[in-house]
């Protein structure tokens, strides 16, 4: 606990951002992405996580587009597709990815997600409340088109509360290391994608069944940055990963410890 401090604000998470050798900084194991739906973008957040739940920031991206449009999918592939590489060369790609499924387009995200099965990409539902767990096993959810069932497909269940409380301890953590969270000196990693990450703050409301509630914060309208980061990382934490092998593999590629 020494290396936690008061919650970082803004400004200070501005100066903490570093120049990165690559896209993919040493350290970084997996790459899982968060989506949030929206009804005329999706938009993204990219994220490597290493050991002791060490995280960089990789990339924050919108896809204009409906989320009916094969267009907008198309640009999600080209992303979910991409490898993100390491100074030296070597590359990762993302290794899991869940997507809100929530608002005007949930049958379409539904659909969309079952055809990217190898792809990792999941649709998922965030239930609210201090005691819901953070990730829960999949469930085979319906998806009806037109009044009518046409097939299934896994939904994971977030825990968006207690997502929300292990983003904010880890921004507290001031030093490089176990669960300090890093942020690369970039134009979309700025102000505004710190004010939405921001955005909310845990506040007691005597009249609600669970007083404890995450309210947004006056003047922080747009909360897409933690969702797409709780998301992401509820993604990691629902991958059954083994870090140590894939460190051995990448150690093992760069000539650094026997294959």
């Amino acid at each position: 606990w020494e290396n936690r401090g008061d919650m970082e604000d803004e400004d200070s998470l501005l100066k903490r951002r570093e120049e990165y050798p690559a896209e993919l900084p040493n350290g970084v194991l997996v790459l899982t992405c968060g989506i949030d739906t929206q009804d005329d973008r999706l938009e993204y957040e990219v994220v490597g996580h290493g050991h002791f739940e060490e995280s960089w920031g990789i990339e924050k991206g919108v896809i204009m587009g409906r989320p009916d449009s094969d267009e907008t999918w198309a640009a999600l592939d080209d992303m979910l597709d991409k490898v993100y590489r390491f100074a030296d060369g070597l590359g990762l790609k993302i290794i899991m990815s869940f997507m809100d499924e929530g608002g005007h387009f949930t049958q379409e995200v539904r659909s969309r997600c079952r055809e990217r099965i190898g792809k990792k990409l999941f649709c998922i539902k965030g239930v609210f409340g201090q005691d819901r767990p953070y990730t829960c096993p999949p469930k085979q959810m319906k998806i009806v088109v037109g009044g009518a069932h046409v097939g299934s497909c896994w939904q994971y269940q977030i825990g968006v509360d207690s997502g929300k409380q292990i983003i904010m301890d880890n921004l507290s953590v001031k030093t490089p290391g176990s669960k300090y969270c890093h942020f690369p000196r970039r134009d979309d990693y700025g102000s505004g994608y710190f004010a939405g990450l921001l955005s909310e703050r845990l506040e007691y409301d005597a009249a609600k069944k669970q007083p404890w509630v995450w309210k947004k914060i006056p003047g922080h309208e747009r909360n897409e940055a933690l969702d797409c980061r709780n998301y992401a990382m509820a993604a990691f934490k629902a991958l059954p990963a083994n870090l140590d092998l894939i460190d051995r593999r990448l150690k093992a590629a760069r000539g650094e410890a026997p294959p």
